[in-house]
């Protein structure tokens, strides 16, 4: 038990010690801007995103209720995570550490830049740098983007790459990208990764039975796998291009509490046989304790009777 308790003690040690050095983030990833100005609409669409990922460890930005985890997430409002760079904070986010787990699987490159936006808006001092252009190594001085392109009734999605130097558009050839389909919980990656050809496209296939809204609407994020290479580009956008989905509970054919409709018979009858057997034993309980009370009355009674007599 002792050498128990000494070992919780060294690996909590341990734990705290190795977390109390700094997250250094690599220098060409710690000045890395957003493509994009902040605004209202940027900080609504990432305090949902922070509400669905986030808020459930570092709580609400400024009430400082994160959750008790050694090292604690940290209130994202204060000032020991507002100093971070907004690059810092794209690349923590991005790939997690410890307890903290990557996104980059999780959110589009923009859905994190939303993030940091709604972050940034509980600093007074904040003042933003956008970068004006996405550039590449592998094509120096060149704007790079990011096309997704849909037939209706086709099952194909096509992705083109292009870089943009002194209004001269090129293909981007052999890079490595994928796409994802946002879901309530994250990205699922739709297809396997592909490689650009020397057109600069890459097609992913459908799956024929892949969910949608209720007008088979999807969000689809493409993004280069070595942003390292390629840049931090991503692509958003709304196809019309999966099945029509119409949300049902899951409770809607089970639920006791919903109508007797939806409930089956069997858990009807189960449950009033049930609640009918226990109001009943309760009653007989009390019945039986009321009936020794008025027998015990009555002993006592003609005890007293007895006394009195004699």
């Amino acid at each position: 038990m002792r050498y128990s308790l000494l070992t919780i003690i060294l690996v909590q040690f341990l734990a705290s010690s190795l977390w109390g050095q700094d997250w250094t983030v690599p220098d060409d990833r710690r000045y890395r801007l957003s493509t994009f100005p902040f605004n209202d609409e940027t900080r609504r669409a990432g305090e949902k995103i922070y509400s669905t990922n986030c808020a459930s460890c570092h709580g609400t930005p400024g009430k400082g209720n994160f959750i008790n985890l050694v090292p604690p997430p940290g209130d994202p409002a204060t000032e020991k995570i507002q100093h971070n760079k907004d690059g810092e904070i794209f690349y923590k986010v991005s790939t997690g550490r410890g307890q903290m787990p990557s996104f980059r699987s999780v959110l589009s490159s923009n859905d994190i830049w939303n993030v940091i936006s709604f972050l940034r808006s509980f600093n007074s001092t904040y003042k933003q740098e956008i970068m004006p252009l996405i550039t590449s190594s592998a094509y120096p001085g060149a704007e790079i983007k990011l096309n997704l392109s849909y037939k209706p009734g086709d099952t194909i999605i096509t992705l083109a790459a292009v870089a943009i130097k002194d209004n001269v558009t090129i293909p981007v050839t052999d890079a490595a990208v994928r796409i994802y389909v946002s879901r309530y919980f994250g990205m699922l990656p739709l297809d396997e990764e592909k490689t650009t050809g020397k057109d600069g496209l890459a097609a992913f296939r459908i799956p024929h039975d892949l969910p949608g809204d209720t007008a088979g609407n999807i969000k689809i994020s493409a993004m280069f796998t070595d942003e390292g290479v390629f840049g931090s580009v991503s692509r958003d956008t709304i196809l019309c291009a999966a099945q029509k989905t119409i949300p049902v509970s899951l409770l809607s054919q089970r639920a006791m509490w919903n109508t007797v409709r939806k409930a089956p018979v069997w858990i009807i009858l189960a449950f009033s046989i049930g609640l009918l057997s226990v109001w009943s034993f309760i009653i007989i309980v009390l019945l039986k304790l009321r009936d020794i009370f008025i027998v015990g009355k009555s002993v006592t009674n003609d005890r007293k009777e007895e006394i009195n007599n004699t």
